[in-house]
């Protein structure tokens, strides 16, 4: 049990508020564009996109000008009757200077017109790369990868969760379980049950893993 707990609190170090961020602005300029006077009264009764774009791409840059956050999609759609967005095959990318590069990928994305809510479907995976320095608790650093089937974004409130299975690899191990739950606020994650896994035990100082 220690040791899921260590892994989990492993996890909490991903600095997901990256990518709360991320999904908050990813469409930004997909909404500037609907909204501008060429599309003013486009809107139908019907749930139809009002406007698609094929190979779509946005980038936030830092203030020193270079890239921060990327989302792309084979296809975003703009739909009029909730001002919702949905993208086919999204991938986010979150290059925050100082802390691990993140990728999430899927099959389908889907935002509110709020912006408070994000969902991905379908193969979704979350890459984090090797934190810089290595691990804080004296073991080698190293990328951790998340796979499910679904996960819900709460940006708002800075919270991620699904009901589906889940895996968490890293170089010392995996865990899976059905169902997470993860508050960046309270630094705090949660595998719901049937929680799984092996994990290679932590190195003591002086001592080979």
């Amino acid at each position: 049990m220690e040791r899921s707990r260590h892994f989990l609190d492993r996890l909490t170090a991903w600095s997901p508020v990256l990518l709360l961020g991320g999904l908050a602005a990813l469409t930004y300029w997909l909404d500037a564009q609907v909204q501008s006077p060429s599309n003013a009264g486009a809107r139908g009764p019907r749930h139809e996109p009002d406007m698609y774009i094929e190979n779509f791409r946005a980038v936030a840059l830092g203030p020193d000008g270079k890239p921060r956050q990327s989302i792309s999609a084979a296809r975003a759609e703009h739909f009029a009757d909730d001002q919702t967005s949905e993208f086919a095959d999204p991938r986010l990318m979150l290059t925050e200077p100082g802390r691990p590069a993140l990728t999430l990928t899927a099959e389908r994305g889907k935002l509110s017109a709020d912006r408070d809510h994000a969902w991905f479907s379908g193969n979704v995976r979350a890459v984090r790369d090797a934190p810089p320095g290595g691990a804080d608790d004296g073991t080698p650093g190293g990328a951790m990868t998340l796979t499910t089937q679904s996960l819900h974004v709460d940006t708002r409130r800075e919270r991620f969760d699904t009901d589906d299975p889940v895996t968490i690899e890293e170089p010392r191990g995996i865990i899976g379980g059905i169902g997470l739950e993860f508050d960046n606020v309270a630094k705090t994650a949660r595998l719901k049950k049937q929680i799984h896994g092996t994990m290679q035990p932590r190195a003591m100082p002086g001592k080979t893993p």
